[in-house]
């Protein structure tokens, strides 16, 4: 099962109900942020999530409503006495953006941190889940990222390992770990294969094919939608996408769902933004600001969370898990 945190949906600035652009992913108890807003650290303390648990952060792009939450939550991190190592990854220019970051304001990591430049094209590990990172297409060199959950044995068949001749305990663990046992074959006793569950980001970008080719199959595509198709001039003087487009690619790429993020605040009514991908492509919602989903393959369950504000405090309320309806 994957975690899928959204604590920033905003676009361009942050508003009174929505944070800049951050997301967190949490497989067990490894976390990875994508991209981090202005007040990221903020909405992560006020979350289920902690934010000396993640393992890597994921930078599609260096425009500022992507990255001004990062030497701050960086330098916390050092702050609150984090000893774990930690690795940033983002397109060319994420290394001298860090650097300039903690040059500037005497920033220091007492914990061990390594960035690394990527283009697309490249792939590694984090816990129990793949990274692959993509091509996308903005005004500046960006990036998107896909999460892979391992895949999962099958149900095991005990009574017929049993009858096989296989022994209560360590020879069971072993066969669920794929390996032979005393002549029998995992395939004999072990049900098919579950698959893992899969997050694709694209950060800011036009709609491109490139998108579609690395998505393919997912279980949620995360898409910006910054704008809906009557402004389609505008998304593309910008180099962004609307929701339209961001639903044709989920169509095209076999997602399972679509979540869209990044809309401008021009669009008061999200409901009309969701239509308008649901017109194409009907297994959409529009993320907000503190929602908490599960992933588990093609199913996903939504948490509401959010942050209530007034003159003296935030306070973050959960509600129960609302189910979404599953194809």
């Amino acid at each position: 099962m994957l975690e899928l945190l959204f604590l920033g949906t905003g676009a361009s600035v942050p508003s009174r109900n929505k944070a800049t652009s951050c997301i967190a992913v949490r497989n067990g108890s490894d976390i990875i942020l994508m991209d981090c807003g202005e007040g990221s650290q903020r909405q992560i303390m006020v979350s289920p999530f902690s934010f000396m648990k993640i393992r890597v952060i994921l930078i599609t792009h260096l425009h500022g409503d992507h990255v001004f939450g990062l030497p701050g939550l960086l330098q916390t991190m050092s702050l609150s006495g984090r000893k774990d190592p930690i690795t940033v990854y983002g397109p060319p220019g994420i290394r001298d953006c860090i650097d300039a970051f903690m040059t500037v304001t005497q920033g220091e990591t007492i914990y061990p941190m390594e960035v690394i430049e990527v283009s697309g094209g490249e792939s590694f590990a984090v816990g129990e889940m793949t990274v692959s990172v993509y091509r996308t297409e903005h005004n500046i060199a960006s990036v998107g990222y896909r999460i892979d959950e391992k895949d999962r044995p099958g149900k095991m068949d005990k009574d017929k390992a049993l009858s096989l001749g296989i022994k209560n305990g360590p020879d069971l663990s072993r066969l669920k770990n794929g390996e032979t046992v005393n002549g029998v074959k995992p395939e004999q006793v072990l049900g098919p294969t579950i698959k893992g569950s899969s997050i694709s980001y694209t950060g800011d970008t036009v709609k491109t094919g490139s998108v579609a080719e690395a998505s393919e199959g997912v279980s949620v595509l995360i898409h910006e939608s910054t704008y809906m198709s009557s402004d389609s001039e505008l998304a593309k003087e910008h180099f962004h996408s609307t929701a339209l487009q961001a639903a044709e690619t989920a169509k095209e790429c076999g997602a399972s769902w679509l979540i869209l993020t990044h809309v401008s605040q021009r669009y008061r009514n999200l409901d009309a933004v969701v239509a308008e991908a649901k017109s194409i492509f009907d297994n959409t919602v529009a993320a907000q600001d503190m929602q908490l989903f599960e992933i588990k393959g093609e199913n996903i369950s939504l948490r509401r969370r959010w942050q209530l504000s007034d003159q003296l405090q935030h306070i973050c309320i959960c509600y129960h898990a609302d189910y979404l309806a599953v194809l």
